[in-house]
């Protein structure tokens, strides 16, 4: 998944919770300085990149994310736009607006794995027809 919007937007607070409702029960921390933390949840791996402060994309490759990139990863990238294409294609992307009364979410499937898991939640929030 791919997570973009301006500082303060909320990426670091959406994915804490993701990884909280996927079992993490550690503090997960923003990478701003580390670039990747690893969070291990039952038999899965959450890597969470946070890129704002990636120097160039060639940094993708000394951070060993290639090891990581296997089925059970959840790979959750802050900044992706940074990475000048060299992450893969994300299943979902998405987009945090920082607004007066609070925050807007785009959602956006990038794979059929992404529109798998968003259809019901459009589904879910589609207003019902005569209401």
């Amino acid at each position: 998944m791919f997570f973009s919007g301006e500082l303060g937007a909320g990426k670091t607070t959406l994915i804490a919770a993701l990884l909280a409702a996927c079992g993490v029960r550690e503090t997960v921390r923003s990478p701003t300085y580390s670039l990747m933390e690893l969070y291990v949840f039952g038999a899965h791996v959450g890597v969470h990149l946070d890129l704002y402060r990636l120097h160039g994309a060639g940094e993708i490759e000394q951070l060993g994310l290639r090891d990581y990139l296997q089925a059970g990863t959840l790979l959750l990238v802050e900044w992706p736009e940074r990475a000048d294409g060299q992450l893969p294609r994300p299943d979902l992307w998405l987009q945090l607006l920082a607004e007066q009364s609070g925050r807007r979410c785009r959602l956006h499937a990038a794979s059929g794995a992404g529109e798998r898991w968003l259809a019901p939640l459009m589904r879910a929030l589609k207003p019902s027809e005569g209401a």
